[in-house]
């Protein structure tokens, strides 16, 4: 798969979850630029960052998540990771019923934590 830059809904969608945003402003800043290829979900829009440097990136820790609702009424899991330097890793985002999205979840679509 080639490479893309991040789409502006993407964008918007990480710049949501991240909610401590005062910790990680260089990351938030990236995000124009960053690159990513489409991971093979089964359409539900995870996406993983590419790097042009040889290092490998592997899963460092998770720093944000949050729930959204489909159109459809089924929840979607959505979590920003980042790489053990400290680099975006993925945006791993799962429809709980394991079907594809049918609308790119949106920063209206979040479901209050009760």
């Amino acid at each position: 798969m080639n490479p893309r830059y991040l789409r502006s809904e993407e964008v918007v969608l990480i710049t949501d979850i991240i909610t401590d945003k005062e910790k990680y402003p260089a990351l938030i800043s990236m995000l124009d630029r960053s690159k990513v290829v489409d991971m093979n979900d089964g359409g539900m829009g995870s996406v993983k960052f590419v790097y042009d440097s040889d290092t490998l990136a592997i899963f460092g820790t998770e720093i944000a998540s949050a729930l959204y609702c489909d159109t459809d009424g089924v929840p979607v899991s959505i979590t920003v990771n980042l790489d053990q330097a400290g680099r975006f890793f993925e945006l791993d985002i799962w429809k709980v019923d394991f079907s594809p999205l049918q609308r790119f979840p949106r920063p209206q679509d979040r479901l209050t934590e009760s």
